[in-house]
Protein backbone atom coordinates (compact mmCIF):
# COMPACT_ATOMS: atom_id res chain seq x y z
CA UNK A 1 0.00 0.00 0.00
CA UNK A 2 1.58 3.27 -0.62
CA UNK A 3 1.84 6.73 1.47
CA UNK A 4 2.03 9.92 0.48
CA UNK A 5 4.19 12.54 2.33
CA UNK A 6 5.29 16.26 2.06
CA UNK A 7 8.27 18.24 2.77
CA UNK A 8 8.20 22.12 3.88
CA UNK A 9 10.22 22.85 0.59
CA UNK A 10 6.86 21.90 -1.16
CA UNK A 11 7.69 18.43 -2.97
CA UNK A 12 5.60 15.38 -2.53
CA UNK A 13 6.61 11.56 -2.25
CA UNK A 14 4.23 8.71 -2.81
CA UNK A 15 6.50 5.37 -1.05
CA UNK A 16 5.54 1.89 -2.54
CA UNK A 17 7.62 -0.63 -1.97
CA UNK A 18 10.51 1.37 -0.87
CA UNK A 19 10.55 3.27 -4.11
CA UNK A 20 9.47 6.88 -3.64
CA UNK A 21 7.69 8.51 -7.07
CA UNK A 22 8.30 12.52 -6.33
CA UNK A 23 7.42 15.62 -7.68
CA UNK A 24 6.11 19.10 -6.40
CA UNK A 25 2.73 20.07 -4.75
CA UNK A 26 0.23 21.59 -6.67
CA UNK A 27 0.92 25.27 -4.41
CA UNK A 28 4.16 24.87 -5.26
CA UNK A 29 3.61 24.91 -9.22
CA UNK A 30 1.52 27.86 -8.65
CA UNK A 31 3.98 29.45 -6.96
CA UNK A 32 6.25 29.07 -10.11
CA UNK A 33 3.44 29.48 -12.59
CA UNK A 34 3.71 27.82 -16.45
CA UNK A 35 6.39 25.64 -16.61
CA UNK A 36 8.54 25.38 -19.18
CA UNK A 37 12.02 23.57 -18.83
CA UNK A 38 12.48 20.19 -16.58
CA UNK A 39 15.90 19.20 -16.49
CA UNK A 40 15.75 15.49 -16.35
CA UNK A 41 16.80 13.32 -13.22
CA UNK A 42 20.24 11.87 -13.33
CA UNK A 43 19.43 7.78 -13.22
CA UNK A 44 22.14 5.98 -11.41
CA UNK A 45 22.62 8.92 -9.19
CA UNK A 46 23.16 8.41 -5.22
CA UNK A 47 21.25 11.75 -3.49
CA UNK A 48 21.46 12.89 -0.21
CA UNK A 49 18.51 14.53 1.47
CA UNK A 50 18.57 17.95 0.38
CA UNK A 51 20.60 17.55 -2.64
CA UNK A 52 19.20 19.19 -5.35
CA UNK A 53 17.82 16.22 -7.67
CA UNK A 54 16.17 18.21 -10.93
CA UNK A 55 16.04 22.01 -11.76
CA UNK A 56 12.32 23.13 -12.70
CA UNK A 57 12.43 26.63 -14.98
CA UNK A 58 9.50 28.82 -15.67
CA UNK A 59 8.19 31.81 -17.11
CA UNK A 60 8.81 33.50 -13.48
CA UNK A 61 12.09 31.53 -12.27
CA UNK A 62 13.95 28.77 -12.15
CA UNK A 63 13.54 26.24 -8.63
CA UNK A 64 15.84 23.56 -7.09
CA UNK A 65 13.82 20.56 -6.35
CA UNK A 66 15.36 18.93 -3.50
CA UNK A 67 15.60 15.00 -2.71
CA UNK A 68 13.39 14.77 0.11
CA UNK A 69 15.62 11.49 1.53
CA UNK A 70 18.46 9.63 0.57
CA UNK A 71 18.52 7.17 -1.76
CA UNK A 72 19.38 6.00 -5.65
CA UNK A 73 17.52 8.12 -8.74
CA UNK A 74 16.08 4.68 -10.68
CA UNK A 75 13.56 6.47 -12.96
CA UNK A 76 13.07 9.51 -14.78
CA UNK A 77 9.78 11.21 -16.07
CA UNK A 78 10.92 11.65 -19.70
CA UNK A 79 7.77 12.82 -20.74
CA UNK A 80 8.72 16.07 -19.36
CA UNK A 81 11.18 16.57 -21.67
CA UNK A 82 8.69 17.41 -24.54
CA UNK A 83 5.86 18.44 -22.21
CA UNK A 84 6.89 20.18 -18.85
CA UNK A 85 3.40 21.72 -18.56
CA UNK A 86 2.37 18.39 -17.38
CA UNK A 87 3.55 19.62 -14.18
CA UNK A 88 1.45 21.92 -14.13
CA UNK A 89 -1.66 19.95 -15.46
CA UNK A 90 -0.88 17.06 -13.29
CA UNK A 91 1.63 17.83 -10.63
CA UNK A 92 0.31 15.36 -8.12
CA UNK A 93 0.29 12.69 -11.26
CA UNK A 94 1.45 12.52 -14.23
CA UNK A 95 3.57 15.33 -13.59
CA UNK A 96 5.89 13.30 -11.10
CA UNK A 97 9.28 14.17 -11.73
CA UNK A 98 11.90 10.93 -10.64
CA UNK A 99 11.14 8.01 -9.15
CA UNK A 100 14.25 6.81 -6.06
CA UNK A 101 15.14 3.96 -4.22
CA UNK A 102 15.07 4.81 -0.78
CA UNK A 103 18.20 4.43 1.45
CA UNK A 104 16.54 4.78 4.70
CA UNK A 105 12.96 4.31 5.07
CA UNK A 106 13.24 6.07 8.51
CA UNK A 107 13.83 9.27 7.00
CA UNK A 108 10.15 9.39 6.24
CA UNK A 109 9.26 10.03 9.94
CA UNK A 110 9.93 13.45 9.42
CA UNK A 111 7.89 14.06 6.98
CA UNK A 112 4.48 15.45 7.16
CA UNK A 113 1.10 13.68 6.16
CA UNK A 114 -1.09 15.47 3.53
CA UNK A 115 -3.21 17.22 6.89
CA UNK A 116 -0.21 18.59 8.16
CA UNK A 117 1.41 19.93 4.84
CA UNK A 118 -2.33 22.15 4.44
CA UNK A 119 -1.69 23.34 7.87
CA UNK A 120 1.74 24.44 6.93
CA UNK A 121 1.00 26.20 3.60
CA UNK A 122 -2.05 28.16 5.27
Amino acid sequence: MSKTYYTEDHEWLTVDGGVATVGITEYAQEQLGDIVFVEAAEVGKQIKKGDTAVVVESVKAASDVYAPVDGEIVEANDALSSDPALVNSAATGNGWLWKMKLADEGQLIGLMDEAAYKTHIG
